[in-house]
């Protein structure tokens, strides 16, 4: 399959050609694509050399396959539609597309149902709402969900290499580009993207309106906290969970242990709960702290974790490529 990654030279496009050669995609031919300022680097991928070029070039090309994008919003805005007239289904990992009526939001272990033969653009969802619904969405079937407060501590790798290279600055007691309004070392910033009129960021509202849409069920009440923490990992999450109907914990853990893509790490007495620290460079979401809220009827509380380039990016979109391959293609 002749395979485009738009965005290749960036934090999520470095980590989506790993991911396409760790899974063995059947990529035949690479188009790497970024802006213009990185046209004529040379990027490897399976034992090959390519030099990148930019989206203007790219589209002239007709053939190509799957175009996965991770190059900011007006990016995609612009050059997605270019590339899906061309028959190329787009996969795309900014939120240009996520809320757009008749755009598929997808995690293939939840939702690859949506996806058509004429979903020329797919929509990747944000990272901390992916390793949320993996881990929500096996409960909500049995036991329905009525209302989730969520507080997030995201990696600052989610913001990109400028943060990652205000972090290390930071680390080695240098100045360097400032991603966010303060430092970011030793610190806890809960300002994740802009503020809105109401108070809430637009990464708390990502977690509402995604979250339902990926669920299909507008009457979930959603309320989110999310927090910038100085942790290379991944991405945790603190999830307090009010359920339709009752419940009882044997059966959550059930029903946790046998969901796709997710693992059970919850063994408080031996110290054993997910981590950013071992989260890291995996591909599966981590659940634990797993246990009833007794304050509410119906209430759980849950600890979700998840390396954000990879299954909050990366990994989600190629596997969006696969289902693609097997169901579509």
């Amino acid at each position: 399959m002749k395979v485009a990654v738009v965005g290749v030279t960036g934090l999520v496009g470095t980590v989506m050609l790993e991911i396409l050669k760790e899974r063995n995609f059947p990529v035949t031919e690479l188009v790497p694509v970024a802006s213009k300022r990185s046209v004529g680097k040379e990027v490897e991928f399976n034992g090959k050399k390519y030099h990148v070029i930019d989206n203007e070039a790219a589209v002239k090309m007709t053939d190509i396959d799957i175009a996965l994008f991770s190059a900011g919003g007006s990016t995609s805005k612009e050059w997605a539609p270019r590339y899906a007239e061309n028959g190329t289904f787009v996969i795309d990992n900014s939120s240009a597309w996520r809320m757009e009526e008749g755009i598929p939001l997808v995690v293939p272990e939840i939702n690859a149902d949506v996806i058509t033969k004429d979903s020329k653009i797919i929509a990747n969802p944000n990272c901390s709402t992916i390793q949320l619904v993996v881990a929500l969405a096996p409960l909500e079937k049995e036991f329905g969900l009525k209302r989730l407060v969520i507080s997030t501590y995201q990696s600052f790798t989610g913001t990109g290499k400028v943060a990652v290279d205000q972090y290390e600055a930071e680390k080695a007691g240098k100045e360097a580009e400032m991603a966010y309004n303060y430092q970011i070392f030793e610190n806890c910033l809960p300002h994740c993207d802009v503020f809105f009129d109401n108070g809430y960021t637009r990464e708390e509202l990502k977690l509402v309106n995604e979250t339902r849409k990926i669920l299909r069920n507008n009457s979930i009440a959603v309320t989110a906290t999310a927090v910038r923490v100085p942790v290379f990992g991944g991405h945790s999450e603190s999830v307090n969970v009010e359920f339709n109907k009752a419940f009882s914990i044997e059966r959550v853990f059930e029903i946790l242990e046998s969901a796709e893509g997710l693992v059970v790490q919850d063994k408080p007495k031996e110290n054993i709960y997910p981590m950013p620290l071992y989260a890291h460079g995996k591909d599966e979401v981590f659940v634990g702290r797993v246990r009833r809220d007794d304050s509410i009827a119906n209430g759980l509380n849950m600890w979700i974790v998840s390396d954000n380039l990879r299954k909050g990016a990366a990994t989600n979109a190629v596997q969006i490529a696969e289902y693609l391959r097997k169901s579509i293609l």
